[in-house]
């Protein structure tokens, strides 16, 4: 349970004490989901162009609620874990952090009517404000920005709209992007695992140092099989997709 958020932690003692689970996650509103997101993201396809992308963009929506709910069940949380998830699944079909990020922002809109209401901003909305705050920023400055007025804490609607800044304000180094995001203070670890999720959609894990990807390789938790198995399902998605 001392790994566990205090979202997933409420949710599981509610299922101990007997709640329902399409119940237990009914107050989840703190950044688990969206954290723990990016598996969904690179097995689900939802292309950033195209005819199906409206279809395929409600699929993973709704797979984002499927395996989030019991936990996150709120549109808050909901909308921060579609985000995640839509903007990786972007990057992975080879789009930019520019256009994984207006897919994250729209899928955020779809899943925000999803789920328990809550009183809480707006995540796509924060996104996007977030994102253009940053834009013509120095690395320093957009830093600041997003420590103080973004937000680092374990809100939702602060952390992944934290996440996204990052990007934004460097769009084009993935490495240095999680670095920017683990100093930010705060809740910085889950908004740096955020963020090198979505740069390492869109720029591939070339764009890592190999010291970094050697370090967590001796992890020995068998990532590069997984993610083979994740793209292998979405290849199997696309095919049944419409």
């Amino acid at each position: 349970l001392d790994l566990l958020g205090p979202s997933t932690k409420r949710a599981v003692a509610a299922i101990l004490a007997g709640v329902p689970p399409e119940e237990a996650g009914a107050t989840g509103t703190t950044n688990g989901a969206a954290m723990r997101i990016a598996p969904v993201g690179i097995a689900v396809p939802v292309s950033f162009h195209g005819s199906t992308r409206e279809a395929r963009l409600s699929t993973l929506v709704d797979h984002v609620v499927t395996v989030s709910s019991v936990t996150h069940n709120t549109g808050v949380a909901l909308a921060g874990a579609a985000a995640v998830a839509a903007a990786v699944s972007a990057g992975v079909s080879g789009a930019t952090i520019a256009e994984a990020t207006a897919l994250g922002i729209q899928a955020a809109s779809r899943a925000a009517r999803r789920g328990h209401w809550v009183a809480g901003a707006d995540v796509a909305a924060r996104i996007e404000w977030a994102t253009s705050l940053v834009a013509s920023q120095a690395q320093a400055e957009a830093a600041e920005l997003i420590y103080t007025l973004v937000g680092t804490s374990l809100a939702t609607q602060e952390s992944v709209p934290a996440a996204f800044a990052v990007l934004a304000a460097v769009p084009a180094d993935p490495w240095r992007a999680c670095r920017m995001a683990a100093s930010l203070g705060g809740d910085s670890d889950t908004i740096a695992a955020m963020t090198g999720a979505i740069a390492g959609a869109c720029h591939g894990a070339g764009s890592f140092p190999p010291e970094a990807i050697a370090a967590i390789d001796a992890q020995g938790l068998g990532l590069a099989a997984l993610a083979g198995d994740l793209l292998a399902l979405r290849d199997t998605c696309g095919s049944e997709a419409p």
